[in-house]
């Protein structure tokens, strides 16, 4: 590569797309930092180490916080500029420092709104119509450095977390594209961020799936597709003796629930979680009935669906008597 050296931390669908695209620029990285993937998650996304491999670029998969691997890689590579596409750990600003032409990181939310971890989950969650992409200067907060551009996507009522996310790689890759000659030449426009409109969500697990019925119903929906497949999914634990022929209680997945239409958000007689019934399977919430179309037990064992009458629980089951934690 002629002109400004690279190094690229890149992770995931957009990490993916972003490094490609800089290589097909004739811009590809002198050193790519990435991930090495997490037995444990469902990795719905291409090898970003893969990809820099085959390309014969340099590639360290080592976590920072691991020792001197990395630190040792970027000395070697001594980028003149240094970009992040979904890395998912803070890069320490002694390792951006000696990049003269800056450290930049495109973000997945229209900043300075949703800073911080899974924020695409965290937008559909909380029933946004729209997001987006930011390139924006690295500095010692998380994402509030001043932004160089932006790329909007709508969010439609009823896509998933990860089909807005398969909006959000070209996106990227646009903002890139459009931006990496002002990069390249050390000139991006920067825009400092509205403090007082910033907003900060932390990372999200598994329990984080579990629903509550006291929310209304379009809540409870936008939980459901917030994480839907490839995430963990929502759920909600049976208690034994609710609605199963089960000695102990079971976990009931809802992988996909249909949004309510306005008469379905009226007031209906009934306890928050009541199985109204199974055919179809529709559960009353804290405003409105909620559809069920896509359920399964997490057990695997018997098919059927808690019988209509079945309460389904809001909080976490307590733990019984003299057991341990």
């Amino acid at each position: 590569m002629t002109g400004p050296r690279i190094a690229a931390f890149a992770y995931s669908a957009v990490g993916h797309a972003c490094v490609k695209a800089l290589i097909e620029a004739g811009a590809a990285p002198a050193l790519v930092v990435t991930h090495e993937d997490d037995p444990g998650e469902t990795r719905w996304f291409p090898s970003v180490a893969e990809l820099a491999r085959a390309h014969g670029i340099a590639t360290e998969t080592a976590e920072i916080a691991q020792g001197r691997a990395v630190e040792q890689a970027l000395q070697a590579a001594a980028p003149d500029l240094v970009l992040s596409f979904y890395y998912r750990r803070m890069i320490p600003m002694r390792l951006l420092r000696t990049a003269q032409l800056g450290a930049f990181n495109m973000h997945g939310s229209l900043l300075p709104r949703y800073r911080g971890r899974a924020p695409v989950n965290w937008a559909v969650l909380h029933g946004e119509s729209r997001t987006g992409v930011t390139l924006h200067e690295m500095v010692g907060r998380a994402d509030a450095g001043r932004i160089v551009d932006t790329e909007a996507v709508p969010i439609d009522p009823d896509e998933t977390a990860y089909e807005v996310m398969q909006k959000l790689v070209p996106a990227a890759v646009t903002v890139l594209t459009r931006q990496l000659p002002a990069l390249l030449a050390g000139t991006p426009p920067l825009q400092v961020q509205d403090e007082a409109q910033a907003t900060t969500f932390g990372g999200r697990g598994p329990e984080d799936g579990r629903i509550d019925w006291r929310q209304p119903a379009t809540a409870v929906h936008d939980l459901v597709r917030a994480v839907a497949p490839p995430f963990p999914g929502a759920f909600s634990d049976v208690p034994a003796g609710e609605g199963t022929d089960e000695d102990g209680g079971r976990r009931l997945m809802i992988w996909k629930s249909i949004r309510p239409a306005q008469h379905e958000l009226l007031p209906v007689e009934g306890a928050p979680g009541l199985v109204l019934s199974t055919n179809p399977f529709r559960v009353v919430t804290g405003g409105g009935i909620l559809e069920v179309a896509d359920w399964s037990w997490a057990d695997d064992g018997d098919p059927r669906p808690p019988a209509a009458g079945t309460v389904l629980p809001s909080r976490r089951p307590a733990a019984a008597p003299g057991g341990g934690g």
